[in-house]
């Protein structure tokens, strides 16, 4: 009665699965032409199947496409007998044998055969008992073998171990039947209901995603303890995987779900933003961003902390605090030139010609950037050097540094570096505060465009510090060719390259700038011109200059040299030639005013002229304010904007052997004045100069230009000739003037600025300059016009200076 509640509920499934759409049908009857075949008894038409086994109680559809198979079904379904489906070894065998098939089949009965428009031949066939191959008949169009039936050992299904495991299988069934999606619920229902051992091993086996030779290991165990265990074994291990891809499509589900809601909720906000005319652009932005990032060509580091920065973005709200900032770092990182870099234009000839056209003089200048040039061609991977331009204003530093970009080829950027204070303006300020940008050095980098760039940094000497930190200290790091290759701006978080930056600093004077960061640099000094040279410049680049900013034509103004050599020698006395370049800017624009009213179409501008445009000379020749009394001398001093002429004055009155010192003179200065007094106390028989004369006066030492501080221990010479020509009686010669410092024992010491000391004398009118000896090594970075209308007298003693300033000692009477 089981049994045949069973093979009912069987069939009624079995129906289902068979139903077909509808299709022109072929069914072969007795009514063809050929009359059925007669087989033994035990015999069996077989069709080899590929890829599927059929178990006893199942319907299932086979297609056939094989002429042989298709030769077999229809002599099958046309003498109504029974069809015997075996799996084939190697599905890829298109013609198998009998020995490319297992042994073991199952017969079948066809339930209905279909042929479809398309010509492809379809069976459903209900499978009744295992079979096993005796052997292969020969002589028929298709496969026939004589079989033995294997039937079912019902005996065993009472057992308490068949039990057992019927009850693990059908909760196991259960339980995949829950993890399959779409399952229908019918078939748990028959599971259920399916009394037979054998019968429910074979319908799960059948209905389970298995391998051909899974389902064929089945159909090919007969012991029913065995099969049951090895079915319960495929499906433990199916429902382990099912399970696992169950939580796998569960997470992403959950995962699809998130994502679907919170595009959802963006697209309601930006409908809201649209309605409120307030439409979403963080789409775009972060689009354009990553195309940023991709271009910038950023190092390894640098692009993966970008991209991540970038993450964090998206994530972010607009509304957020935090997001304009990200935002604007990006920016920052991406606009940076990484990977940016100006060719460099290695042709020495044409550097040469360009620094020549662009400057006069400064020869050992010229010398040094070429041989930078030469060595980076010869060496294209080598370190920029840190080149520190010293001199006095006006003297073309700047303008030197426009000229080496121009002539490598780079580009330039200029940092002015006068009263910066805070140490952030050289390493940047930290992302967490408001407003925060990188320091000068990035932002340089960035105006240029390319990490190869000529950058300057204007005014070193007047860094300043503060509670804000010591910014030259920050410029270490900057400056060191071994170090600034992973410069770190405290704003960026990221290391730059900075070693193939070629740095150039200016300064008025190395006194200021820290022995750290001056030990990094290469000092190159640039003195003041001499008058010839600063005629040259005129000629050559002011006056054209200025006539274009005038707006005037060369052919409605003409300037002599004359009135150039008159400018320069009465209406500016400078090292540089700022002020002769102002000086004949007024000249022009007198010139323009004349032009424009009409008056003048063309004017030539002479010496003489000057004083009805630029008023009376402000500066008169040094010797006419010298009065040729004794106690006068005329010392060299310099400045940070160049040298310059300095008076020494002494003068005595009736006291008690007193030393008066005035004229804002340093410590260092007022210790060279008794120094004089004391070794000219000590040379007085030598000089013929009474013992009680300076026992019975005062002496009085003042050096003129009172507001400005003195300090230096240079003009020690210059006050011992002083208080010489005082003692003796003697003038001074005043065309001499002189620099050294001198020793207790009379000896003149070495000075230093004497190039600039040398062009102030030359350009006050002096003849003859008194140096010491030991500085006669540096007269060959003195010009050498300047040098042909100068005379030297070299100092070893202060006998030497007494001998060239005062002359020979005659024996007279000298007053008390």
């Amino acid at each position: 009665m089981d049994n045949a509640h069973e093979k009912k509920t069987a069939d009624s499934a079995a129906g289902e699965a068979a139903a077909q759409p509808s299709e022109p049908e072929e069914t072969p009857s007795q009514e063809e032409e050929n009359p059925p075949l007669t087989l033994p008894p035990d015999a069996i038409i077989v069709v080899p199947v590929r890829n599927m086994v059929l178990f006893p109680g199942l319907i299932v559809p086979i297609t056939i496409g094989r002429e042989r198979s298709i030769a077999a079904a229809r002599e099958a379904a046309r003498s109504e007998g029974k069809l015997g489906i075996i799996l084939q070894r190697d599905p890829e065998i298109a013609a198998p044998e009998p020995d490319d098939l297992h042994q073991v089949g199952t017969t079948a009965s066809i339930v209905r055969y279909v042929t479809l428009q398309d010509g492809s031949h379809h069976i459903v066939c209900q499978g009744e008992q295992r079979f096993r191959v005796l052997e292969f008949l020969a002589g028929y169009p298709f496969h026939v073998a004589r079989i033995a039936p294997l039937d079912e050992p019902e005996a065993e299904a009472e057992s308490a171990e068949i039990e057992a495991r019927m009850l693990q299988l059908k909760a196991r069934t259960g339980e995949i039947l829950r993890l399959l999606p779409q399952a229908p619920a019918e078939l748990t229902s028959m599971a259920m209901n399916i009394r037979s051992p054998g019968m429910l091993a074979d319908f799960i086996a059948g209905l389970m995603d298995l391998l051909p030779e899974e389902k064929q290991d089945v159909l090919e165990t007969f012991d029913l303890q065995a099969r049951l265990d090895r079915v319960l074994q495929l499906l433990v291990r199916r429902i382990d995987v099912l399970r696992i891809s169950h939580d796998i499509d569960e997470q992403t589900k959950k995962r699809l779900e998130e994502r679907q809601r919170e595009g959802l909720l963006r697209e309601q906000l930006k409908t809201i933003q649209k309605q409120l005319g307030e439409e979403d652009s963080s789409a775009a932005e972060t689009a354009g961003l990553l195309e940023a990032i991709t271009k910038a060509k950023m190092p390894e580091e640098v692009n993966t902390h970008a991209r991540k920065e970038l993450r964090r973005l998206e994530r972010m709200s607009e509304a957020a605090g935090e997001y304009s900032m990200l935002r604007s770092y990006l920016e920052w990182l991406t606009e940076l030139p990484w990977s940016v870099a100006s060719d460099d234009r290695i042709d020495i000839a044409e550097a040469r010609k360009i620094l020549d056209d662009e400057h006069y003089g400064l020869q050992k200048i010229k010398r040094r950037i070429l041989e930078h040039l030469a060595v980076r061609k010869l060496n294209p991977q080598g370190k920029s050097p840190i080149l520190c331009f010293v001199g006095p204003p006006g003297v073309g530093k700047t303008s030197l540094g426009q000229s080496i970009a121009r002539a490598t080829g780079r580009k330039f950027v200029r940092i002015s570096l006068g009263g910066v204070h805070d140490e952030a303006e050289i390493r940047g300020h930290r992302r967490t505060y408001i407003g925060a940008l990188p320091g000068n050095i990035i932002q340089a980098i960035r105006k240029a465009g390319t990490n190869n760039c000529v950058m300057m940094l204007d005014e070193v000497d007047k860094l300043g510090t503060g509670v804000h930190g010591d910014p030259s200290s920050a410029l270490l790091e900057v400056l060191d060719p071994e170090q600034n290759g992973t410069f770190r701006d405290n704003y960026l978080a990221v290391p730059f390259d900075l070693s193939r930056v070629m740095f150039i600093c200016t300064a008025n004077m190395l006194d200021t700038i820290p022995g750290p960061l001056r030990d990094r640099m290469e000092v190159i000094h640039l003195p003041g011109y001499t008058e010839q040279e600063k005629a040259q410049i005129a000629e050559r680049y002011l006056i054209q200059r200025q006539l274009e900013a005038n707006g005037l034509q060369p052919q409605q103004c003409e300037i002599t040299a004359e009135a150039i050599h008159a400018i320069i020698g009465d209406y500016t006395r400078e090292a540089g030639v700022r002020n002769l370049e102002r000086e004949i800017g007024n000249t022009f624009r007198h010139v323009a005013m004349r032009i424009a009213e009409g008056t003048a179409d063309h004017v030539r501008i002479d010496a003489a002229d000057l004083h009805g445009i630029l008023g009376a000379a402000r500066y008169e020749g040094e010797l006419a304010m010298r009065a040729s009394v004794p106690g006068v001398a005329t010392g060299l001093a310099w400045t940070p904007v160049g040298g310059d002429i300095l008076f020494i004055e002494a003068s005595r009155a009736p006291g008690h052997g007193k030393l008066i010192l005035t004229g804002q003179l340093g410590e260092v200065m007022k210790e060279s004045a008794q120094a004089a007094l004391t070794l000219l106390k000590s040379r007085s028989a030598e000089l013929q100069v009474d013992p009680d004369l300076f026992d019975k006066t005062d002496i009085h030492i003042h050096v003129p230009a009172g507001a400005i501080p003195k300090d230096g221990p240079s003009a020690g010479v210059a006050m011992f000739i002083a208080l010489a020509s005082l003692a003796t009686n003697r003038a001074v010669q005043s065309d001499h003037a002189m620099t050294g410092e001198i020793s207790l024992r009379g000896l003149v010491l070495p000075v230093g600025g004497v190039k600039e000391k040398v062009l102030a004398a030359l350009r006050a009118g002096i003849t003859t300059v008194l140096l010491p000896l030991r500085n006669q090594k540096d007269l060959e970075e003195i010009p050498q016009d300047a040098q042909a209308r100068l005379k030297f007298v070299w100092l070893e003693t202060v006998d030497d200076a007494v001998r060239a300033a005062l002359g020979p000692i005659d024996t007279e009477v000298l007053p008390n």
